[in-house]
């Protein structure tokens, strides 16, 4: 069996990162920047108030209280069009441009205002209260660099400095395929010994989080001319992805007819539980990942190899799992030859630690288990017995897509 890193390099090794294409910024959130983002203007586009209050000369009010004679008003959108002189103040808001000639801003908390004659009241030093031109970036100025994942703070970000497009990595085109007779999609009407096939709506929901683009082959039936139709219809994609048939049984065709499609094979079982029964490879110039068929290898499986691929296509740097330590919750017996995944939940005790429980089943075809986890507890091969407060790794399970 290959071990867990030695798998993962392999399946990298053969992807590169795809072209590039350019998208409105409207359609952009999520995508993945295939180049530097740069600013259109300066921002703020001049000196500006980040307070209501007066536009002011610093020297004016070095000595308390003095009366300035206002002269105008200057409001976002609108600024004074006139020079201000000593003795002089421009009632100013927050947001507005600041009048030549003036460097401070008194806040109208610190004015007695009478008519036109304002009373400053509290002295100010130059520069007082104003957001300079350029504060937050210069036109020309590198915003975002390529490979960034585009938030919606990233959005706002590129707005805000006038950018309409961008040139962001293409989505790579993730092709999956079910496999087994058993199965039918969720609606269906499900006969005596059928299963509803949840890894293809959750592949499809995986592909779409990891920021690929999903195409669904359907479902191949248990015999090698369903799965070779269903091959048949790969097009242009640039991945495929296998569900089930990868093992050792009667009815597992995957390995069996794709090798004679002409699959080059990498590996075909991974030291690690769950999720031994993984296939790598390359068919018709397509990497293919071959997924277990248990619900919950296939969902450990996708979030250790497929996200990984995908982020290589994008462009992406390697995404570091969140890794931490944590308490042992209870007791675990020796670990064999395989890299352990335990689904466990998260707590803390009175003094703040933080406690892994895992659950008490961890049967790979039991999704709810998995979809409560907080988090997966990593056992490396032949690890030996832990007792209940034993540190441990774990992984958080999310997805390490930041989407806000």
């Amino acid at each position: 069996m290959t071990p867990v890193d030695q798998a993962l390099s392999t399946v990298l090794a053969e992807l590169k990162c795809l072209d590039i294409e350019t998208v409105s910024l409207e359609q952009a959130h999520g995508r993945v920047l295939g180049a530097d983002a740069c600013a259109t203007i300066s921002y703020p586009p001049s000196d500006m108030s980040a307070m209501d209050g007066y536009a002011v000369i610093a020297s004016d009010t070095q000595n308390c209280p003095v009366t300035l004679r206002q002269i105008g008003e200057s409001q976002a959108g609108k600024r004074f069009d006139g020079e201000l002189e000593a003795g002089q103040t421009v009632r100013i808001f927050t947001g507005a441009p600041l009048p030549r000639g003036a460097n401070a801003v008194v806040m109208q908390e610190n004015v007695t205002a009478d008519g036109q004659q304002i009373t400053i009241n509290e002295a100010v030093t130059t520069d007082h209260f104003i957001r300079p031109l350029g504060m937050d970036y210069m036109a020309g100025d590198c915003l975002l660099k390529a490979g960034t994942r585009i938030t919606a703070r990233a959005v706002g970000l590129l707005a805000s400095a006038n950018v309409v497009q961008v040139n962001v990595v293409r989505r790579p085109k993730i092709a999956y395929l079910a496999t087994g007779d058993e199965l039918v999609m969720p609606g269906q009407q499900i006969g005596p010994d059928q299963i509803i096939s949840s890894n293809s709506v959750a592949l499809d929901a995986y592909i779409r989080a990891f920021g690929g683009e999903p195409y669904n082959l359907g479902i191949a039936r248990d015999t090698p001319e369903s799965l070779r139709q269903a091959l048949g219809r790969l097009d242009d994609s640039d991945f495929l992805v296998t569900i089930g048939g990868a093992s050792v049984g009667d009815y597992d065709l995957v390995r069996q007819v794709l090798g004679e499609e002409g699959l080059e094979m990498n590996f075909y079982r991974v030291a690690m539980r769950p999720g031994k029964p993984l296939i790598s490879g390359t068919i018709s110039g397509i990497p293919l990942l071959g997924l277990p068929g248990n619900p919950v290898s296939a969902g450990i499986t996708a979030l250790l190899f497929l996200r990984p691929a995908i982020e290589r296509m994008l462009g992406l740097a390697p995404f570091s799992e969140m890794i931490m330590q944590g308490e042992l919750g209870c007791d675990l017996n020796p670990n064999d030859l395989r890299q352990d995944y335990l689904r466990a939940q998260l707590s803390r005790d009175a003094s703040g630690s933080l406690i892994a429980t895992p659950y008490s089943r961890q049967d790979s075809a039991m999704m709810a288990n998995f979809t409560r986890a907080d988090c997966l507890i990593i056992r490396p091969p032949h690890a030996s017995g832990a007792k209940k407060g034993d540190t441990v790794n774990i992984a958080i399970l999310a997805l390490g897509c930041e989407t806000y």
